[in-house]
């Protein structure tokens, strides 16, 4: 019973209930069950993931063969990807098993954040040199490369975000990330001028403005705004969406499951669901506060981190203010990886808060611009 009341029911309380709202989304007509079944599946593994995780002591993480290890094992499947993976909406992303497909991209973003909260934990005294920024740049940028050549251009910017949130947050000064900053738009600039073909420009184009082209590459991203703003006020009813129980917006499930939630739950279902993302967010960085070592505070900070990118795209590319890159909501859009993946990253942050200090000892350092 002790361990039972050593567990964050407000953290985990908020995800299944975000679950739940994506499997209200999924039930439809015909064959489109099969994604609500499924994902019952997917979250019911994901909770035993959780609980069996909540049980384990983590301090084992803090040692740098064990980090090492594990980076590398997430590199190696990457590459593993482009000699026996299965390509799936264009990109060698899958390992296709028979029964069930795998998709490496989750377990690596948690080898990113262990590796990146191991580096900064270590170095958060002198974090302001520049060169902290290049050398956990380039820890990042082997797994980034790796997801770019699938290409799965939405998880790697993923990474990049997750990289640039946790270097804020370490306290590295934002000088130096305007510098790099500067020399990437001008690398661009170069690129755009002498080097892309004219196709690869359209591509690039039809990217960054997907309505600009409705009747094509731009087709899902219109029809998400108008699930979205069809919804209205109190929305149109548990099953009574047009644009995602049609078929007039594709990926309804994954990428646009929160603009088919957003039509049947109108704003104020929408709101309610915002909220249950802030009080995860809430507690992930509560626990952040009292982490028993930097190294777990980071981990933290970078668990929240990328559910907090993931969310802010994926809404983004919804109501069609960001291009369309293929990110699920976490804990919401369909899918066996994502679901298992984030309930073993909460699973990790509340068997870290069990030996966690009611009180940081590094207290004194503010959470965002540690050691500035």
């Amino acid at each position: 019973m002790s361990f039972f009341r050593r567990v964050d029911w407000l953290l985990l309380g908020s995800a299944v209930l975000i679950s739940l709202a994506g499997l209200t989304s999924m039930f439809g007509f015909g064959a489109e069950n099969q994604y609500a079944s499924h994902q019952i599946i997917w979250l019911g593994i994901g909770l035993i993931v959780f609980f069996l995780a909540s049980a384990i002591d983590f301090r084992f993480l803090r040692r740098t063969g064990v980090v090492v290890f594990i980076y590398g094992l997430a590199i190696f499947f990457l590459g593993l990807l482009f000699a026996v993976g299965s390509v799936f909406k264009g990109a060698q992303s899958w390992f296709n098993l028979g029964a069930f497909a795998v998709q490496p991209v989750d377990p690596a973003k948690f080898a990113l954040i262990l590796v990146l909260a191991k580096y900064f934990s270590r170095r958060y005294i002198e974090i302001a040199q520049l060169r902290h920024i290049l050398v956990s740049g380039a820890y990042t940028f082997f797994i980034f490369a790796l997801l770019f050549l699938q290409p799965d251009f939405g998880s790697a910017v993923i990474v990049a975000g997750l990289w640039m949130a946790m270097v804020l947050l370490a306290g590295i000064p934002v000088r130096h990330l305007l510098l790099l900053a500067g020399g990437g738009i001008a690398v661009v600039g170069l690129l755009w001028i002498f080097a892309f073909a004219p196709y690869q420009k359209a591509r690039i184009m039809t990217f960054v403005h997907p309505l600009a082209d409705i009747s094509g590459a731009g087709y899902n991203a219109f029809q998400s705004t108008v699930a979205v703003g069809s919804g209205g006020i109190l929305g149109k009813g548990i099953g009574y969406g047009t644009q995602s129980r049609l078929q007039f917006l594709p990926e309804n499930q994954t990428d646009f499951i929160f603009a088919a939630f957003a039509e049947e739950w109108g704003l104020i279902g929408t709101l309610i669901l915002l909220g249950l993302f802030g009080l995860l967010f809430y507690r992930l960085i509560d626990n952040a506060k009292k982490g028993a070592t930097n190294f777990e505070t980071f981990f933290m900070l970078g668990v929240a981190s990328l559910f907090g990118i993931h969310t802010i795209i994926h809404i983004g590319m919804n109501v069609g203010i960001m291009p369309v890159t293929g990110v699920p909501l976490p804990f919401m859009s369909y899918g066996g990886s994502h679901i298992i993946t984030s309930y073993a990253l909460l699973g990790i942050v509340n068997a870290m808060r069990q030996y966690g200090r009611e009180v940081h000892e590094d207290a004194r350092y503010e959470v965002v611009g540690i050691g500035s």
